[in-house]
């Protein structure tokens, strides 16, 4: 989806974050978002206050750095502000608990164009508004580039978390989602690829099966997590937590047209995007062997005695994924 944040005046889109000030642009985030009921006291207070039946909340952040999780001449402001929403809400989704708020901290340099705020704001408070959260606080500071830091709450709405740490031999290790398209994207961004569209939106925005992880609670499963490193690097966290070892069954996740066309053109390799690529934020989760997979979710493996993560038995040279100290290649 475009920016919609570009009907103002050519002069006013000229306006910097310094000349319209702090709290104004603050307000013109804020200004017009509508808030769930789960939201008591919303911006415009010291602190915000959020009804969460369950009496516990699910809670997760991240952090969004230009040019180095980002580039805005690769992605619209309001790409990146959808973009920091789905990586948050996928975490406690992955848990189990449903998104209910969310809390957003933007640093940026005081000759940014307020429209890059404006379209990052809208696009933070649009994809929250479309899984049923708010957005209901933040704060803005001067930075060196542009930064966005989103804290989620999730409500569990009385069931228990799905954790790392409980995965059991004998487990059938199963997906929501898809993995691989992410990476692509970025590969045909970095190559200056002008194809593929679908591929590289999946890469500016991800969207996440929210619903797959209360689902998988709901049946019974016994671990999970999000896909946010690649799927071998996030099986193998569920795999050192639980103290198990995980298989997976290639023909499962086989890469589709669409990654094989792309890695064709490219010269990749696309088992490389679908093992260890990363910002897909699909769920994977392990199931008792006895469970009926619910709707959203497919078999990819399963779960034995053991350590370490294998490919039809294999180990692959290297489980890739994303680690932030790594790489400099921005996402």
């Amino acid at each position: 989806m475009s920016n919609p944040i570009g009907s103002s005046s050519s002069s006013e889109r000229e306006l910097t974050v310094a000349e319209v000030g702090e709290f104004p642009t603050i307000a013109r985030a804020a200004s017009g978002r509508r808030q769930p009921t789960t939201t008591l006291v919303g911006p415009g207070h010291d602190a915000a206050i959020v009804a969460a039946a369950d009496g516990r909340v699910a809670v997760s952040t991240d952090m969004l750095v230009e040019g180095r999780h980002f580039r805005l001449d690769w992605s619209s402001p309001y790409d990146v502000g959808r973009k920091a929403v789905a990586q948050n809400g996928a975490d406690v989704a992955a848990m189990g608990a449903r998104p209910i708020a969310f809390l957003v901290g933007l640093g940026c340099p005081p000759d940014t164009p307020v429209s890059v705020l404006d379209g990052i704001s809208a696009g933070i408070g649009e994809a929250a508004e479309a899984i049923g959260a708010g957005v209901v606080g933040g704060d803005l500071v001067q930075a060196d580039q542009v930064i966005v830091a989103v804290t989620v709450l999730g409500d569990l709405q009385g069931r228990a978390p799905l954790l790392r740490s409980e995965a059991r031999a004998g487990d059938i290790v199963a997906l929501a989602g898809s993995t691989g398209a992410s990476a692509a994207g970025l590969a045909l961004l970095e190559a200056e690829h002008t194809g593929f569209t679908d591929l590289v939106d999946a890469h500016r925005v991800p969207s996440p099966p929210y619903e797959a992880g209360v689902g998988a609670v709901l049946a019974g499963a016994h671990a999970g997590t999000d896909i946010s490193d690649g799927l071998l690097a996030d099986l193998g966290h569920i795999a050192v937590a639980s103290a198990v070892a995980i298989t997976v069954e290639q023909h499962t996740v086989e890469p589709g047209p669409r990654l094989t066309a792309a890695a064709e053109e490219l010269g990749a390799d696309p088992w490389g995007w679908v093992l260890t690529g990363g910002e897909d934020h699909a769920l994977a989760a392990c199931f008792p062997p006895e469970v009926e997979l619910p709707d959203g979710w497919r078999r990819i493996g399963r779960v034995h005695e053991g350590s370490g993560v294998t490919v039809d038995g294999r180990t692959r040279e290297s489980p890739g994924g994303w680690e932030s100290f790594g790489s400099a290649t921005s996402r």
